[in-house]
């Protein structure tokens, strides 16, 4: 039986850095108000021109790197990101022919900030059923094209970057199960309220910012990452003792911190990079996970529970041995 497992991960963040000090100057807000509700102390922003497929090769080139494969070996490649560089061709797409790569399927995913682990669980299914044998998975984002930075209830919140990983078909597990939902009923909560269909003069009267009712989301961001949490290990029969490593979403410090609790899992057990990254969105989990891996966190053969909640609202979770 074929598998899927990850060979490879990058991660790339934009020069230009946002700290709240710098957003006290901007906003009506302050460092401590921030950090005490969300744990962010800074994020980083695109520079002008700086698009996501940008982002996307700086983390690729370092995935494919580690991976140690050409590229000419990669047969998949899926970029999940809710700011794509155009409407149409797919970043995935203009990724590709950055990439020199030609023929190979090429798209885009969008789920918002559970992106990366949808696109990681389809990308899975590629390789598990031969249509695929080495994928590129990104989430990438330049969320500050869509930030309203007069509110500071978001502003303080997101970050740019991008986050990647190889995976290659092997004989031995790696990714384990992949756990996707989403529930539109709660579109309102989360949303940037306009889009092409709905025609450009409304997306012209700057109403395309990201607009949340944050503490309604959190109370159900924080319900639905603890049911994913017992989905994901009951469908193992596994005991929450037996993951080594909780690798979620980087949203609010207060989310993470609740999903650990219900995995009974310390902190230390947990990667946190919100303080320093923002919600990244899509790229949150892969950026998480290359920092992780690369500070020598992570070991082979660990097992990893990576989970992300996002607008839509989106949810997910993949279990994975490392």
């Amino acid at each position: 039986m074929k598998y899927s497992r990850i060979v490879g991960t990058g991660g790339y963040l934009p020069e230009k850095i946002l700290t709240n000090a710098d957003l006290e100057k901007m906003v009506n807000t302050t460092d401590r108000w921030i950090r005490e509700r969300t744990g962010i102390y800074k994020r980083h922003l695109a520079a002008e021109g700086q698009t996501t497929c940008d982002l996307s090769e700086q983390a690729v080139k370092l995935a494919i790197e580690m991976a140690g494969i050409e590229t000419n070996q990669i047969d998949l490649i899926i970029v999940a990101t809710t700011t794509p560089d155009r409407v149409f061709p797919s970043t995935a797409c203009l990724l590709q022919q950055r990439l020199g790569i030609h023929g190979c399927a090429a798209f885009d995913i969008q789920a918002v900030c559970t992106g990366f682990i949808y696109a990681l669980g389809v990308a899975d299914q590629f390789i598990r059923s031969g249509m695929a044998m080495t994928a590129l998975v990104i989430g990438a984002e330049t969320l500050s094209r869509i930030i309203d930075w007069t509110d500071r209830n978001t502003c303080v919140l997101f970050g740019d970057g991008a986050g990647a990983v190889v995976l290659k078909a092997d004989q031995v597990p790696g990714i384990l199960s992949s756990h996707l939902h989403a529930d539109g009923e709660y579109e309102q909560l989360l949303t940037v309220p306009v889009g092409v269909s709905q025609g450009y003069d409304k997306m012209q009267q700057g109403e395309t910012y990201i607009q949340m009712k944050g503490h309604e989301v959190f109370k159900i961001a924080v319900n639905t990452l603890g049911q994913i949490v017992d989905e994901t290990l009951n469908a193992h029969q596994m005991d929450k003792s037996e993951v080594d490593w909780l690798i979620p979403h980087q949203a609010n410090i207060r989310i993470i911190q609740a999903t650990a609790k219900k995995l009974k899992m310390t902190m230390d057990k947990v990667v946190v990079t919100v303080g320093e990254h923002g919600n990244t969105s899509a790229a949150s989990v892969p950026l998480a996970l290359d920092v992780a891996v690369r500070q020598g966190k992570i070991q082979r053969g660990e097992v990893l529970l990576m989970e992300a909640f996002g607008g839509g609202f989106t949810w997910g979770s993949v279990l994975a041995k490392y």
